[in-house]
């Protein structure tokens, strides 16, 4: 059963949801790599806002190609999710409640995420065509000239994703390799 949510993503979805589950997210994300990451926290060490509201957000880890003539938006595929892992405990701490992207978080992002109630969904690499699919809207928010990576306000509906690691810390890298070492 996919279960569809609707964001802001408040920490009461956060806590129905776990590691394995398929999910269908519409709303409002917000698109941003590492460089855009980097001035978050530039951003957040002077003591100035960030270009916008953190709390109950979702961060797609996403640069996206440019969109051809009459597309909203290029292809739109994860990038590798550990190139922000020295900046996320701190935006969890903000409220972040969730991210997306692919591949494996590092301890303490696991630990930020079980301390301050978050979750990780993996979107599919190599699916990016189907993932812009997803997106209704397309607007940069902050950053403009780092082109691909600037943040970006994205309006999604049923953009599908699967609960990598909960806010229990349950994960799927880990549990689905013992699973298979059993076999």
């Amino acid at each position: 059963m996919v279960k569809k949510i609707v964001t802001p993503l408040t920490k009461e979805m956060v806590e129905d949801l776990h590691a394995g589950d398929l999910v269908e997210i519409s709303g409002v994300i917000y698109g941003a790599r590492d460089a855009a990451h980097k001035r978050m926290q530039a951003l957040m060490d002077a003591g100035q806002a960030l270009p916008f509201e953190i709390a109950a957000s979702i961060i797609y880890y996403v640069g996206p190609c440019p969109a051809r003539p009459g597309e909203l938006i290029g292809s739109a595929g994860p990038t590798t999710s550990g190139r922000m892992d020295s900046y996320t405990p701190r935006l969890l701490q903000l409220g972040l409640a969730g991210t997306i992207g692919k591949g494996k978080r590092s301890p303490t992002v696991i630990a930020a995420m079980r301390q301050y109630r978050a979750v990780y969904f993996g979107a599919i690499g190599g699916a990016g065509a189907l993932l812009a699919s997803c997106v209704r809207s397309e607007k940069i928010i902050a950053f403009a000239d780092l082109g691909p990576e600037a943040i970006r306000e994205l309006v999604v509906e049923n953009f599908p994703v699967i609960v990598v690691i909960d806010a229990q810390g349950n994960n799927l890298y880990e549990s689905e390799v013992k699973k298979y070492r059993q076999e």
